[in-house]
């Protein structure tokens, strides 16, 4: 069932969306045999956003690799509705990251860079030097950086990188995934309010899925609520995470939750989450890197 809101579709963006090929890359953390190991196409992305009512979107990486990060460039290149590219780049090797990043550099797509963090094996990624030098290059190159699923293992972790490179803007993507048990939510809601009080950081309203969570506007009022209270609305950006959403109902019963809980905001805070901030976060109207940068 489609529901109108009254937004028009150049209004919204979608600031988390995911395409990919698995000709092209393994994406080894899809299950086989799931609703995800499959090729998930531009063209399949783009009937869910105009079923929604969406005009463009934001692509995020989906493997550590130059191969996944190529091929979104690729898709950004042929598909004008696509606002940017969140690639990848190996942080874990500066000199490597700055030569990757001069290289990019050459596609004004490139809006920003995102890690693994939660698959990565090393629970002290975010404060390894060598990492936060890079990071220290990404600011540099005016591109901000996602962090996904941070909770438990790096959410006060991304607390620490924010005090330690005040220029580098952060993005946590899925508000970092909370938890459900309560006494983990009060944890979590604590650290969030934490890492809010830093400026360069700001927060996806996405991948709120999970097993067992109904996929209703009152089933994530306590988590939007405590996101309002966190980070404010001006500093809030909306995500559909599609095709993550396929196992809970795909993306028009996400989308229709959050967007009646986002219709209860004044209208300027209503256009800040919707699309306001990720132009701004992302610099999508930019057009080259220089303008990026400034």
């Amino acid at each position: 069932m489609t529901v109108s809101f009254p937004w028009p579709a150049d209004a919204v963006v979608d600031a988390h969306l995911h395409v990919w090929d698995l000709s092209v890359s393994s994406y080894s953390w899809i299950p086989p045999g799931g609703p995800l190991h499959t090729t998930v196409t531009a063209e399949r992305a783009r009937a869910e956003l105009t079923e929604a009512g969406i005009g463009s979107a934001l692509l995020v990486q989906a493997e550590d690799s130059d191969r996944d990060t190529d091929f979104l460039l690729s898709q950004a290149a042929a598909h004008p509705w696509l606002a940017g590219v969140v690639g990848w780049v190996r942080l874990d090797e500066p000199r490597q990251a700055r030569e990757r990043l001069e290289e990019l550099s050459a596609h004004t797509a490139l809006r920003g860079v995102r890690h693994l963090v939660h698959d990565d094996p090393r629970a002290d990624f975010l404060a390894l030097p060598q990492v936060r030098t890079s990071l220290a290059a990404l600011a540099e190159h005016g591109l901000p950086f996602d962090v996904p699923d941070a909770w438990p293992r790096h959410l006060a972790a991304t607390v620490e990188l924010a005090d330690a490179l005040p220029r580098l803007r952060i993005v946590l993507d899925h508000l970092g995934k909370p938890p459900d048990d309560p006494a983990e939510f009060a944890q979590w809601h604590a650290v969030v309010t934490e890492l809010a009080r830093r400026p360069n950081t700001v927060a996806k309203v996405s991948g709120l899925h999970a097993p067992g969570r109904p996929v209703t506007t009152e089933a994530l009022r306590p988590v939007w609520d405590a996101a309002l209270d966190a980070f404010g609305p001006d500093r809030l950006l909306y995500g559909g995470d599609w095709p993550m959403t396929l196992p809970h109902g795909g993306y028009q019963p996400m989308w229709r939750a959050t967007a009646q809980l986002v219709a209860e905001l004044s209208p300027g805070e209503q256009a800040a989450v919707l699309g306001g901030t990720a132009r701004a976060v992302y610099r999508l109207g930019a057009t080259d890197a220089r303008e990026r940068n400034e």
